[in-house]
């Protein structure tokens, strides 16, 4: 263990629930307030900025600001930030990091860092409601949705650690932590917006993935809303009897469904989709399964990254062979498809992909 970034709280969670939360606030919305308290706008301006562009996570620390006023918005308005409340660092420079919201909550989140970039593996909820077979978080209780900041706060928490550990700043975020992002669609767009904004960490959309289970009329709303940031499904099977088998979500959101959203979404965004597909031994590791894949991948231009199982104490799955995995992405590669191996990271501290379940009180 080791310690992160420290966020001091200068209040209770009882007073932070009293207090307006200040970041809920648009830029216009902002300068309202400020004139309402006789200030003036390049005031709301400079308070924006530090919420958002360069971003403190107390009013103490906006050090342009007079301190009579900093007085002032911390008796009315909150900053609930999100704490770091312990890391672990594996064996293989991953780090794994459980963060403490405002209220009590805790969530998960992940720094993985290679030699070309270092990525941010972060939550959109306090647990989940899918109930995914191999997932660690599916065998959690969903208790609510993170709202566009507590996203936020993950992002630049982890981009500390990253300058800090390794010296790099991040590159890349994905959403593929705790919880189904399209089940929390106002809060991660809202928070994509403020990771990409000018005004906010000015971030690219295209380093930035949002991975789904697969809920089809949202993955048609992210085409209608024009979604320039990649998007990757979470597939693991490519017939529905398997696919209801470890995620019962495809009973409501059958193959034919996703593949007819996903056509609905190319169309509209001409961004290409990553299917994610775990192997799993003796389940959808036959040459028979890959035939399956390598026909979902014909509807749209897409690429798949062929993802390790990793074991997690609630469910029996193995992962298969070495000898199962090279022919199945032989055949895929065969069949033209795009395929990428991706081998898994942070499994001596429960980090890899499907592991991340907070298990402190």
């Amino acid at each position: 263990m080791f310690k992160g970034t420290e966020i001091p709280y200068l209040c209770t969670v009882e007073t932070l629930r009293e207090k307006k939360d200040i970041r809920v606030l648009s830029l216009e919305r902002l300068k309202e307030v400020f004139a309402e308290m006789d200030e003036p706008a390049y005031r709301a301006v400079q308070v924006y900025e530090w919420l958002w562009k360069k971003p403190v996570f107390t009013f103490e620390a906006m050090s342009n600001l007079p301190k009579s006023l900093r007085q002032r918005l911390e008796e009315s308005y909150a900053i609930r930030a999100v704490k770091i409340n312990t890391s672990q660092k594996s064996t293989d420079g991953t780090v794994k990091s459980s963060f403490r919201l405002h209220d009590g909550n805790l969530i998960e989140g992940v720094l993985i860092p290679a030699e070309e970039r270092m990525t941010a593996c972060v939550s959109s909820q306090v647990g989940c409601s899918l109930t995914c077979k191999f997932c660690a978080t599916g065998y959690m209780e969903r208790k609510r949705n993170l709202d566009a900041a507590e996203i936020y706060d993950q992002v630049v928490l982890i981009d500390r650690q990253a300058r800090e550990t390794y010296g790099l700043p991040l590159s890349n975020i994905v959403y593929m932590g705790m919880g189904e992002p399209l089940l929390n669609y106002k809060n991660v767009m809202a928070s994509v917006d403020r990771l990409t904004s000018p005004d906010g960490l000015g971030l690219s959309y295209k380093r930035i993935t949002v991975s789904t289970a697969g809920i089809a009329k949202m993955i048609r709303r992210l085409g209608d809303d024009g979604a320039k940031f990649n998007l990757a499904l979470s597939l693991h099977a490519a017939n529905d009897r398997k696919r209801n088998e470890i995620m019962p979500i495809n009973e409501q959101n059958s193959l034919e469904a996703l593949r007819d959203a996903l056509k609905y979404y190319f169309a509209a965004t001409r961004n290409p989709v990553t299917y994610e597909y775990i192997v799993f031994n003796n389940f959808n590791d036959e040459l028979a399964d890959a035939k399956e894949l390598a026909f979902f991948c014909k509807h749209i231009p897409c690429k798949v990254n062929i993802i390790e199982y990793n074991p997690i104490e609630f469910a029996d799955f193995k992962n298969t062979g070495e000898d199962k995995l090279d022919a199945f992405a032989a055949y895929l590669r065969k069949q033209g498809v795009n395929v990428n191996i991706r081998r898994s990271r942070g499994k001596d501290i429960d980090a890899a992909c499907g592991q991340l379940a907070v298990k402190e009180k």
